[in-house]
């Protein structure tokens, strides 16, 4: 798997070139209320297994928490179960405000 920090997930978002990915937020529903980035989806980490129906494993998907470790291992489930295009953000939320959305957080 992939880390892409957050100035470059920016990047690819803003590249009118490139599909956007799929940013799978694994947090909790509190947590994903009180902060995101605009776009993601909610899929909480533990809802995953029951949940991989629902995603395309032809799409590209980032995987977003708070700091980058649950991410991290959900990507990595993901990533045992046949998707190839699996991305962490690193840092995670966190560094996305503060390196793409200071003024937001």
């Amino acid at each position: 798997m992939v880390n892409i920090t957050a100035v470059e997930l920016s990047e690819w978002l803003k590249d009118a070139g490139r599909p956007d990915p799929l940013l799978l937020d694994v947090r909790e529903p509190d947590e994903f209320a009180a902060y995101r980035i605009e776009g993601s989806t909610l899929m909480p980490m533990r809802s995953i297994p029951a949940r991989l129906h629902e995603l395309d494993r032809r799409t590209d998907i980032v995987m977003v928490c708070r700091s980058g470790a649950r991410s991290y291992h959900a990507g990595m489930f993901l990533r045992q179960n046949g998707f190839e295009r699996v991305y962490n953000l690193a840092g995670g939320v966190i560094a996305w405000s503060r390196d793409v959305e200071p003024a937001a957080a």
